[in-house]
């Protein structure tokens, strides 16, 4: 690893029935453990960037989420006004569908649009690709067409499509995209085993709702 356990993990609570008592706890521990980021949907926001004010914590949130069917304008307005109330990464589903239809231009512009949307405001990219719903193939493609597009990151799940990240998946997204952009692998890791046989096959950072528990793991294994 090459920088602490913490700083790979995006404490991540995304369940559309999470109430304000489990954001605030989800912020709580973020201060305390001092992970990478929290990653919240798009109303929690605010409350995120008042609670983490005066933290090296990220707010990230989710753009055109969970499916990815949204048009470009819909998720471009998403982003800008995302990044406006306090976010700092912006993690985008690509259209599945599109992709898996080889409309591979439309792809490409649909992320294009918020990259830049992202990066006038200075805020990070993350490409939702969602491993589970495509072929190997359709996976390296994902990967090409975010690069061609200036994304920052790939990331494999939203972890709403019934799977998650596998290390055969980050493994693959590292090889196709190389150090020119980061992979986030996201979706079911629970334990520090797992965390750390993805960040061994290339992840640079971890969606988890579980980074407590999987620091607590690491801490015993020391």
């Amino acid at each position: 690893m090459t920088k602490p356990l913490a700083k790979y993990i995006d404490h991540t609570l995304l369940k559309p029935d999470a109430t304000a008592a489990e954001i605030d706890k989800l912020l709580d521990e973020a201060r305390e453990y001092d992970f990478a980021s929290v990653c919240v949907n798009p109303y929690w926001v605010p409350r995120a960037k008042d609670a983490l004010a005066g933290t090296d914590v990220n707010v990230c949130t989710v753009i055109g989420f969970p499916l990815g069917a949204n048009t470009t304008a819909i998720k471009v307005a998403e982003a800008k006004a995302a990044i406006d109330a306090g976010a700092k990464e912006c993690d985008m589903v690509i259209n599945i569908g599109a992709l898996k239809s080889g409309d591979n231009k439309a792809v490409q512009a649909d992320i294009a649009a918020v990259a830049a949307a992202c990066h006038d405001k200075g805020a990070v990219l993350k490409v939702i690709i969602e491993c589970v719903l495509l072929t190997d193939a359709e996976k390296v493609t994902a990967c090409e067409l975010s690069e061609a597009a200036v994304a920052d990151f790939v990331k494999t799940s939203t972890g709403f499509a019934g799977g998650g990240a596998t290390v055969h998946d980050v493994a693959l997204m590292h090889k196709t995209v190389g150090d020119r952009l980061q992979v986030k692998a996201a979706g079911g890791i629970h334990s520090y085993a797992e965390a750390k046989a993805l960040i061994d096959a290339g992840a640079d950072r971890l969606g988890a709702s579980a980074g407590v528990q999987i620091i607590s793991e690491a801490e015993t294994q020391k």
